[in-house]
């Protein structure tokens, strides 16, 4: 399917549309956004990682930060990406050699027991592949907590369930449309939650609120 510059969506939306769809649709249909501690230090470290005139070269290893992705409707930019010389790789313009892919993300925190980290790194992933004409079979997503990577291995499974979201996703875009949800656990630590609990709470009926003024008339 083909969509216009205006019908792309943030690969980064992705995490935010696996966390909770709610949430996905204030910030990026609603452009509603709070900062707590979580953001500003998510922030302060992709600023490192994202200097876009900052290109290394170590022996054998190109590194590019803030890479430019797009594919299918989606873009974004790659925190990290490594290429690594090797004898079967794709060919770089103005290198001779030929070089495989290696993309790394950088969390602030630490290894969730969900996987929108990984989700994100795939769909990241699945747009290089389709740049560079080539198969990417894994990546890394660096911990800022912990100080160290987690390998992903871009499995079959996580490129379909990627395909499947961002389908949503733009079905949502599409109709404009922000989804309820049931609160949890998780909204305590949502960057939306002053904003979006008040719209989850039940409308109280008249008979509560009737008795709630002759209460306090009462007193």
């Amino acid at each position: 399917m083909e969509y216009t510059e205006e019908e792309y969506l943030m690969i980064s939306g992705i995490q935010h549309f696996k966390f909770c769809r709610r949430q996905w649709a204030l910030i990026h249909i609603e452009q509603q956004w709070e900062e707590n501690v979580h953001t500003v230090v998510g922030e302060l470290m992709h600023k490192k990682a994202h200097d876009p005139y900052l290109k290394e070269k170590r022996k054998d290893t190109l590194i590019v930060r803030a890479l430019p992705v797009s594919s299918r409707g989606v873009s974004g930019e790659c925190d990290i990406v490594e290429f690594h010389k090797c004898e079967d790789g794709v060919k770089l313009f103005g290198h001779r050699d030929l070089y495989s892919i290696y993309p790394v993300e950088y969390k602030k925190g630490k290894p969730k027991k969900s996987d929108e980290d990984i989700l994100q790194l795939t769909a990241q992933t699945m747009c290089l592949e389709e740049m560079f004409s080539t198969r990417i079979e894994e990546g890394a997503i660096f911990y800022g907590e912990t100080r160290r990577r987690e390998q992903v291995y871009f499995s079959s499974e996580l490129r379909e369930e990627v395909e499947n979201m961002f389908s949503e996703m733009h079905e949502y875009y599409k109709k404009n449309y922000t989804p309820k949800v049931k609160k949890t656990k998780a909204c305590q630590s949502c960057s939306l939650k002053n904003l979006c609990l008040p719209k989850l709470e039940k409308t109280v009926s008249v008979k509560k609120y009737m008795s709630q003024i002759f209460e306090g008339d009462r007193k």
